[in-house]
């Protein structure tokens, strides 16, 4: 007899079993892969990251080193100067800090430049004195130039070359050599009675959290992350306590030193904490560090200079032998920086 199928009487089709789960690949493919990649990877870091026989990091030192002064070459002139940065870039990022809090925007233009990740270049969004690229800009500056091709970049629009490239030196100028035309002269972020306390927390701050965070993550051997990880958390705890009876690194008024510190602290959670593999502790978590966030963070003018999509793009979109997925986290939620910080 044959079955009528109608809507009302449908045939319920055979249940299909279930697919076997595809196994792993064999012993020969994961060691085979893992030593290509291996291979790639310390090839890519040898460029990326300079190592010493330890495998730990070791940052060049920066190649331009001039400096402006009414006495110098290079004489203080509002829109003569112009700063290149990028807005992933913690050491370009304490010179546009520098920048508004002396209240220098009229002054000093910026200019933004992004990194590419197929050249590992920083590229101009539109043409710069004649260049596409920053290596270009080196170049123009320096002709034959081979070093790193790095920002920031404190470029005289009069002279086409650049007066320096060091952060650390960069913001020292902006402090103290354009007050004419600053909004805020009477600010003085490097004063003479500080600035021993000053140059010692810098000297501290650099080689154990600034770049000591480069040195986690760009360690190619288990001692060097080890020993990295070890300094930057000690030195951590160390500035937590000092900020317990201090607002700031040197008092109560800002410096130079707490500049250079925020930059670091402003990425850590977001970037150094996870990708940098600096996870011990977030900066957030500590009773004193948290807040002193939030106080630099809150400073007029400073927040305005933070670009949180920039640096996770800039970071793990572009850092491919850390992140070769390129994949860029969602989160976390920043708003966290705009609630008391309880420093007053």
């Amino acid at each position: 007899m044959t079955k009528t199928i109608s809507p009302l009487n449908p045939v319920t089709p055979a249940t299909p079993s279930p697919k076997k789960g595809k196994s792993l690949p064999s012993g020969f493919v994961i060691r085979f892969g893992k030593f290509v990649w291996s291979t790639m990877w310390h090839i890519m870091m040898s460029q990326l990251a300079p190592r010493s026989k330890s495998g730990a990091y070791i940052r060049p030192d920066s190649q331009f080193r001039d400096t402006i002064s009414s006495e110098g070459k290079y004489k203080p002139k509002a829109g003569r100067y112009k700063l290149y940065v990028g807005l992933g870039c913690p050491w370009a990022h304490r010179t546009i800090v520098t920048r508004a809090i002396k209240g220098l925007e009229s002054a000093i233009p910026v200019s933004i430049v992004s990194p590419s990740g197929d050249t590992g270049a920083w590229v101009f969004s539109q043409e710069e004195e004649g260049c596409q690229t920053v290596p270009e800009l080196y170049k123009l500056a320096q002709p034959g130039y081979k070093g790193r091709s790095t920002v920031p970049i404190l470029w005289d629009t009069h002279t086409k070359t650049i007066v320096n490239n060091e952060s650390a030196e960069i913001i020292v100028i902006l402090n103290s050599q354009f007050n004419e035309f600053a909004t805020n002269p009477e600010l003085d972020l490097y004063p003479l009675e500080l600035r021993e306390t000053i140059d010692t927390w810098n000297d501290k701050i650099y080689n154990a959290v600034n770049n000591g965070v480069y040195r986690c993550g760009f360690a190619q051997t288990q001692a060097a992350y080890e020993q990295a990880c070890n300094e930057l958390f000690t030195t951590l705890d160390e500035i937590d306590a000092a900020l317990e009876d201090s607002r700031y690194l040197c008092g109560d008024k800002v410096t130079l030193a707490d500049i250079r510190l925020f930059t670091t602290l402003f990425r850590f959670d977001v970037v150094y904490y996870s990708l940098f593999k600096c996870n011990r502790r977030r900066i957030q978590d500590y009773q004193n560090l948290g807040g002193y966030l939030r106080d630099l963070y809150q400073l007029p003018g400073v927040a305005d200079t933070c670009d949180i999509e920039s640096v996770k793009r800039d970071y793990y979109g572009n850092l491919f032998p850390l992140n070769p997925g390129g994949i860029i986290p969602s989160g976390p939620d920043m708003d966290s920086l705009l609630e008391p910080h309880h420093r007053a």
